[in-house]
């Protein structure tokens, strides 16, 4: 059977004649909902609810206005757009919302602000150490240099790089208040 005459069925109660309007349909409807909303997950939920709304009312179906399945994606189409829209609308008050209660989402000159604040006091502590374990922290930390690198770089024994690291990081632990 075809589409049109399987949704009169289904106008009409028919289970089976959904089973097989459902088969017909549910790979196209979901093709397009997928297009307009991108989202795999809300795409298989706007899917849904368009074959659920088309068992509810394939009585309204008109085989004269044109065919079943141009309907049947019409419903989609329309669904999935609303979606969009709904989605759209509810960042939309969250926004103005945000706008109105005066506490911005995120504060940009804050954040930027409390990260010059740390890298100063890091600075601060990186130069309350001795000169050795300054470079021997700066080089594996900042420059991203492995113990074994920085102890080849600075023409020093691995031990001694290692105890000028765990001395100087332990007097930055301290400095900074056990927070590093």
């Amino acid at each position: 059977m075809e589409a049109d005459e399987l949704l009169v069925l289904v106008a009409g109660g028919d289970q089976k004649a959904f089973e097989e309007l459902y088969g017909l349909v549910s790979g196209p409807v979901y093709g397009l909902v997928r297009r307009v909303l991108r989202d795999p997950a809300q795409s298989e939920e706007v899917a849904q609810e368009v074959l659920l709304e088309l068992w509810r009312s394939a009585a309204k179906f008109d085989p004269r206005r044109g065919s079943a399945l141009s309907w049947v994606l019409t419903l989609a189409h329309r669904r999935a757009v609303d979606r969009v829209r709904s989605a759209r609308a509810a960042g939309e008050r969250e926004q103005r919302e945000a706008l109105r209660a005066n506490h911005p989402a995120f504060d940009h000159v804050a954040e930027e602000v409390e990260a010059g604040l740390e890298r100063e006091w890091v600075r601060r502590c990186l130069d309350r150490l001795t000169a050795l374990q300054r470079q021997s922290v700066t080089l594996a930390y900042y420059d991203g240099y492995t113990y074994r690198e920085v102890a080849e770089r600075l023409s020093l024994p691995l031990g001694t790089v290692k105890t000028r690291m765990r001395d100087g990081l332990t007097q930055l632990r301290k400095c900074l208040g056990g927070v590093a």
